[in-house]
């Protein structure tokens, strides 16, 4: 059952890297990443100066192996290694920031020409520490990270 939750997620992040891919040629609504995280809100400032009880949140992220580019199956491993520990940040930011998404639809003569979209994700997480990493089944590797929000929000306040 795990399993096929992560399977699904790959295949969903693959399918997500593909559209990217396919649309990458279409005329699409496109932001740079400075754009981005100076588009995203400020979080409320804390009205009192007590300190915040943990409030821990974990992410996972997958990568496939045999897809790494690498002279030897070790090799390939420790860039899948990589790969989903950077797949994991990725949803810890969008968990924190939020996920930035655009859009278009074009319509011609009242008929549906095309419509498409893209997702962005931005900022900075501070504190995140690996749980755990290790291959999933044969040929995917996962990592765990998990960040306390309330260091997050501490960090935000002391920054701003």
């Amino acid at each position: 059952m795990i399993l096929t939750a992560g399977f699904k997620k790959l295949s969903r992040v693959c399918l997500a890297a593909l559209l990217l891919v396919a649309l990458s040629g279409c005329e699409t609504f496109v932001e740079s990443t400075k754009d981005i995280v100076s588009a995203l809100p400020d979080l409320p400032p804390r009205v009192d100066s007590t300190p915040l009880e943990p409030n821990w949140v974990q992410v996972t992220g997958y990568a496939p192996i045999s897809l790494q580019a690498g002279q030897s199956q070790q090799h390939k491993v420790l860039q899948a290694m990589k790969a989903s520990k950077l797949d994991a940040y990725r949803e810890l930011t969008a968990l924190v920031h939020g996920q930035y998404i655009a859009g278009t639809t074009s319509v011609k003569d009242m008929i549906l020409q095309n419509n498409s979209f893209q997702g962005a994700v931005a900022g900075i997480i501070h504190g995140a520490r690996v749980v755990k990493s290790y291959p999933l089944q044969t040929d995917v590797y996962a990592t765990i990270l998990e960040v306390d929000l309330s260091q997050v929000q501490q960090a935000w306040e002391n920054n701003h």
